[in-house]
């Protein structure tokens, strides 16, 4: 009876509570059940999301190499991939191997004493300061040690240090050693050139193709040079004799065709190895053929004789008065085998005759021939493409005066020098 009161006595639902509860409970449903249901149903979606959390973080837990670093440093590796370098037979002078380099990744390292003490341990030839420096940073990516050996990687690898990886770099190598170091140069930690050849390529193209990521293994063609390693390796075997026999202090030597005027050797000692980049700062072991200054002597008068045959003042047969020595003042030119008469301008060169080629510059006054020895590239600092650097002349300036234009001799390495000794 009271049931019933009160069940009578209940307002009625308005109508739009009544649409609402239509539309989203339908007509004659159980509401409880079906909020049941629904709160089942967000646990299992809920439980659904934090397991793909889970999930990622494992893997990227068990991979441990940092995908995105190691990507981008693997790029960076293959993008100083250098082409071989050939000699005019085919044999390989310069190449590129495939070596693994240790890298840290601080953000990710658990335990950084624990991972320090067993690298060190590991590999005591590295610095465990450093290491520790290193692995201190804040840094994504650090390198600890380029190019380890196989064995190496693979004791470290078995530590299992977490934040610890490999990268495969290229590795420059000389098959040949110390037979071309000086035409070769060397290239440094990063596969980039520092002298020789190596450094010339850089310059020529290959450091651009390096910065816009095309210069892979497979699109580069080998550069083949015009020097014969046999003549090379044949042509040091004999200086390194004579340097021993007469105890010099160095050695060097050209071999070049005189048809084409390809260098087909060059060696200078003391040289170094490229594969031991730390031989190369040693002073005596410099390029003395393209670093070397001296005097060229009587091989300049051929610049003399050229000088006035360009300008069309002298021929040939033209005829030069070699009866005596040449006399400026208190400096006196002379011949060593004189032809006390009058000579033409190829027995000039023949002869090699100093009265004459002085007559012969001379004739062209002051102005002309400096204006001569310019343009052949014998006054300023030549570039010297096998050391990757400019050549100081290291010699006086040429002077103004008549005594100085015909004493005129030069300095290998790009300068002229104005003396008096009259040979």
């Amino acid at each position: 009876m009271t049931d019933q009161a009160l069940h009578v006595a209940r307002p009625p639902e308005p109508w739009r509570q009544r649409l609402i509860r239509t539309l989203l409970y339908g007509r004659n449903v159980d509401r409880s059940a079906k909020a049941r249901a629904r709160v089942g149903l967000a646990i299992v979606a809920f439980a659904a999301v934090y397991a793909i959390i889970a999930g990622r973080l494992v893997m990227f837990a068990v991979g441990g190499d940092g995908h995105g670093t190691r990507r981008t440093a693997s790029q960076d590796a293959i993008a100083t991939a250098r082409p071989d370098i050939l000699d005019r037979n085919g044999a390989i002078l310069a190449t590129d191997v495939k070596t693994p380099s240790l890298f840290g990744e601080p953000r990710r390292l658990i335990d950084k004493d624990e991972a320090i003490e067993l690298l060190t341990a590991t590999m005591p030839d590295i610095d465990a300061g450093e290491v520790r420096d290193r692995l201190s940073s804040k840094k994504g990516f650090v390198w600890l040690k380029r190019e380890i050996t196989p064995q190496q990687q693979k004791d470290i690898y078995r530590l299992g240090i977490p934040g610890i990886g490999f990268l495969r770099e290229n590795k420059r190598v000389y098959p040949s050693g110390v037979d071309v170091s000086h035409l070769i140069g060397l290239v440094n930690i990063d596969n980039q050139g520092i002298a020789g050849i190596e450094k010339w390529l850089d310059g020529n193209g290959l450091a651009d193709l390096h910065r816009a990521g095309f210069a892979t293994d497979r699109q580069q063609a080998p550069v083949e040079l015009a020097v014969d390693l046999r003549v090379e390796h044949a042509l040091r075997d004999e200086l390194v004799k004579a340097k021993e026999k007469f105890r010099a202090k160095a050695a060097s030597g050209i071999v070049s065709d005189v048809r084409t005027g390809e260098v087909i050797a060059m060696v200078s000692l003391p040289d170094f190895d490229p594969n031991n980049p730390k031989e190369v700062h040693d002073p005596d072991r410099i390029n003395r053929l393209t670093t070397g200054v001296y005097e060229m002597g009587s091989t300049f008068k051929a610049f003399t004789l050229a000088m006035a045959l360009d300008s069309g003042k002298a021929t040939l047969n033209s005829m030069w008065d070699a009866r005596g020595p040449l006399h400026y003042g208190k400096f006196k030119i002379h011949d060593d085998h004189a032809m006390g008469r009058f000579i033409n301008t190829k027995e000039v060169f023949t002869y090699s005759s100093n009265v004459g080629a002085a007559r012969i510059a001379l004739s062209q006054g002051v102005e002309a021939h400096k204006a001569f020895l310019a343009k052949m590239g014998q006054i300023d600092a030549a570039a010297d493409r096998t050391a990757g650097k400019r050549v100081s002349a290291g010699a006086a300036p040429l002077g103004r005066t008549e005594h100085s234009h015909h004493c005129i001799r030069p300095r290998h390495g790009g300068g002229a020098v104005a003396g008096g000794d009259g040979h």
